[in-house]
């Protein structure tokens, strides 16, 4: 697990990238495009993405304040989408070198 630092308007927050709130996030950023998408489903969709919002910034340290909220949620947003371009880059090294190393197969010849 990771911690990240987001400083906003002189504050440092400091949040721990586990596996729920990448999740979290990436629902968020679901709900947002369901709203975008569809402008007529956002009252539906707004109490959700307001929780979700909330869970997010619980999980900071120390509280995020009320002011600071919209920045600390656009930069924990960039933080989970550069992470996960990270591991979508390690993933694709990975599965390249796995290819490169893999040994030839050769066939034998029948006389």
């Amino acid at each position: 697990m990771l911690t990240r630092e987001i400083s906003i308007s002189g504050t440092d927050y400091h949040v721990t990238l586990t596996d729920q709130l990448l999740n979290q996030v990436n629902n968020l950023k679901s709900l947002y495009d369901t709203a975008y998408e569809d402008p007529e489903s956002f009252e539906e969709v707004s109490s959700e993405i307001s929780t979700a919002i909330n869970d997010i910034a619980a999980q900071a340290e120390p509280p995020v304040l009320d002011d600071d909220l919209d920045k600390f949620i656009q930069e924990i947003i960039k933080v989970v989408d550069k992470k996960a371009a990270e591991i979508e880059e390690l993933e694709g090294k990975s599965i390249k070198l796995k290819k490169e190393t893999k040994p030839e197969k050769h066939s034998k010849s029948k006389k």
